[in-house]
């Protein structure tokens, strides 16, 4: 499948996230520990704001996190208080620029691990689904995208978490109208700049992995001369699909069915369920 991460705190290099850390991101794209795949190359793609108000910047490329010179340019140049970065393993559709996370529809982008099963059987009848005034604006072909724009359908630029459940609870309900059970498998990340909002779900309660900081102060605890990482400051918080180093204080797993709402530095932990819309 694919590996993704989402950073809130004060403003660092992607470069610092994404390059530097022992089991970093691209170090994932070729050695993933704890994902369906080993290899995670079939495209790059980060998002990152540089004011909480404003549109989203997005860099999307179908190559090889780890053979990129540009993404390695652009993560040493870019400075952001929040971001969302990806690597793809594609499974049934094509490798393509539009089919790379993070997905972006006006302030809000999208990543996603995981699939729909036999979403092809499924697709068109999700797809009418999606809300007419932001059909047009789906540029790819895959599970995700689609569970996105469900997911802006059912107001996730309002109440983003109800909109995951509801996304979830369509996918089940529509999966089982063709006889698919278990549908889905998730884990799911989307932000406006001002919160980042995740969940961990599947429907036969074997999600892929997910893990979260504890506290960043531990990471400065380790790295107390590394400007780097105390740049990040206490409040700063990680989401991983696997950890980015091998310091079991510093990362905890995702509880199976659970969404999480990072706004500065309040986090919130609360059940996932599902809801027919």
């Amino acid at each position: 499948m694919c590996r993704w991460l989402a950073y809130s705190g004060n403003p660092v290099q992607l470069e610092t996230v994404l390059f530097h850390a022992r089991h970093s991101l691209i170090d994932q794209s070729l050695h993933s520990t704890k994902g369906a795949t080993t290899t995670n190359g079939d495209g790059f793609g980060m998002g990152w704001f540089q004011d909480p108000h404003d549109i989203p910047y997005r860099y999307r490329s179908v190559h090889p996190a780890w053979n990129d010179r540009n993404l390695r340019e652009l993560a040493r140049a870019v400075r952001a208080p929040m971001f969302i970065a990806h690597i793809r393993a594609a499974t049934d559709t094509p490798v393509q620029e539009t089919n790379c996370h993070p997905f972006r529809h006006r302030r809000w982008i999208f990543a996603h691990n995981g699939l729909i099963r036999s979403y092809p059987l499924m697709r068109r009848d999700l797809l009418v689904a999606i809300d007419p005034e932001r059909f047009n604006a789906l540029e790819g072909s895959t599970d995700s995208e689609t569970m996105f724009y469900l997911a802006m359908t059912f107001g996730l630029e309002t109440d983003p978490v109800t909109a995951l459940e509801r996304m979830a609870g369509f996918v089940e309900a529509t999966a089982k109208k063709h006889g698919i059970e278990p549908a889905l498998n998730m884990t799911v990340c989307a932000c406006d700049g001002e919160q980042i909002v995740a969940a961990r779900y599947s429907s036969e309660r074997n999600s892929r992995s997910l893990f979260h900081t504890t506290a960043f102060r531990h990471l400065r605890e380790l790295y107390p001369d590394d400007p780097r990482i105390v740049a990040a400051g206490d409040d700063a918080y990680l989401l991983v699909s696997e950890p980015l180093g091998d310091r079991p204080e510093v990362w905890a797993e995702v509880p199976e069915s659970t969404a999480v709402v990072v706004r500065g530095p309040k986090v919130e932990y609360r059940p996932f369920v599902p809801v027919v819309p």
